[in-house]
């Protein structure tokens, strides 16, 4: 049957009308979730597939969202961070019947203003934002009425619905977790104006500094990258170098044992290193970085429903999301005395 399964077979099978499938599959009001479920369900064990190209040309729909990742944020592995959020999308789209089109930025085309093709011939009905963008970029985008979700940032554009890591208690966290095991004198790598994840993770570290009454010293402030994100190959180590030093994400942990290696450091005897991410950066380090994973899935979930919210209605908003990373312990990190009272 299948490849010619209908909405008429599944019917006969749940024994409901075809109406009640046909709501169901298209996520229509008036059928229950559970019932919704079971169709989907069976829908799929049966191989039903939707006709988009029908739907589409009935209902005014593409069936298609872009996913705008700048190209600075794809690197140049297979492995990078946002690509594996890029797949981790697609499925979720493909639950709604959507395709995603990973559309890159260009620098050139960030730089003058260019949006996607696909916007300008209509062929996709949103798009989700991953990476952040220039500020002129952002203006032009909000210019324009297209649903449009921003991921893995947010500005002072408040319109503008965004889904992020909580970067702020992550770090604040892992701040902890270094000063319990004894550290003090604790650097900060990353360039604090580059983004507003950057920026949330040093508010993060400061904030766990102020806490347990321990001085800001600029001087372990370590930038990592220039004014258009490309990352250092090394970076300018301030000395004499503090205890730990915590990463904005794991690739420049990465980087940075490499650095301290190349000076005849042992990692972490001599220094230790977190990151974060919980990306392949993380677990190809020698030793194995301690950093703060990213729930990708749930991120890419609410994405998802968010845009398909907006799709379908232009004035939903939904504001900013928090969704909460976790500390993975691994031995990048050497306890120089436990502390079992933060305050001290």
């Amino acid at each position: 049957m299948k490849g010619n399964v209908t909405m008429r077979d599944i019917a006969d099978k749940m024994g409901v009308s075809s109406v009640t499938v046909s709501k169901a599959l298209n996520d229509k009001e008036g059928v229950s979730d559970d019932l919704k479920s079971k169709i989907k369900v069976l829908a799929e064990e049966m191989g039903y597939r939707l006709n988009t190209a029908a739907k589409s040309m009935k209902e005014g729909y593409s069936y298609n969202v872009g996913i705008i990742i700048p190209e600075r944020f794809t690197g140049d592995d297979s492995q990078s961070f946002y690509l594996k959020f890029y797949q981790h999308i697609t499925k979720v789209l493909e639950n709604y019947h959507y395709y995603g089109i990973l559309q890159i930025l260009s620098s050139e085309d960030e730089d003058q203003l260019q949006l996607p093709r696909t916007y300008y011939e209509n062929k996709v009905d949103g798009f989700i934002i991953l990476g952040q963008v220039s500020s002129e970029y952002i203006h032009l985008l909000t210019e324009h009425n297209i649903p449009k979700v921003f991921l893995d940032f947010y500005t002072d554009h408040s319109e503008v619905d965004s889904i992020v890591t909580d970067n702020f208690y992550g770090v604040y966290e892992l701040t902890n977790y270094l000063i319990r095991n004894g550290h003090r004198e604790i650097g900060f790598v990353g360039n604090i104006h580059s983004t507003s994840s950057i920026q949330d993770r040093f508010l993060g570290y400061y904030k766990s500094l102020l806490e347990h009454k321990i001085d800001l010293n600029q001087s372990f402030v370590v930038n990592d990258r220039d004014d258009k994100g490309r990352l250092f190959d090394v970076v300018q180590l301030p000395q004499p170098l503090p205890s730990a030093f915590i990463c904005n994400n794991d690739r420049v942990a990465f980087n940075l044992i490499q650095q301290l290696k190349s000076i005849g450091l042992s990692i972490p005897n001599d220094c230790s290193v977190v990151g974060f991410d919980n990306d392949i950066y993380s677990t190809l380090s020698s030793p194995p970085i301690t950093t703060v994973q990213v729930n990708l899935e749930e991120m890419s979930t609410v994405a998802v429903k968010y845009i398909i919210g907006k799709i379908k209605n232009t004035e939903t908003s939904y504001g900013r999301v928090l969704i909460k990373g976790q500390i993975i312990h691994r031995e990048s990190v050497k306890e120089l005395s436990k502390q079992t009272d933060l305050a001290k």
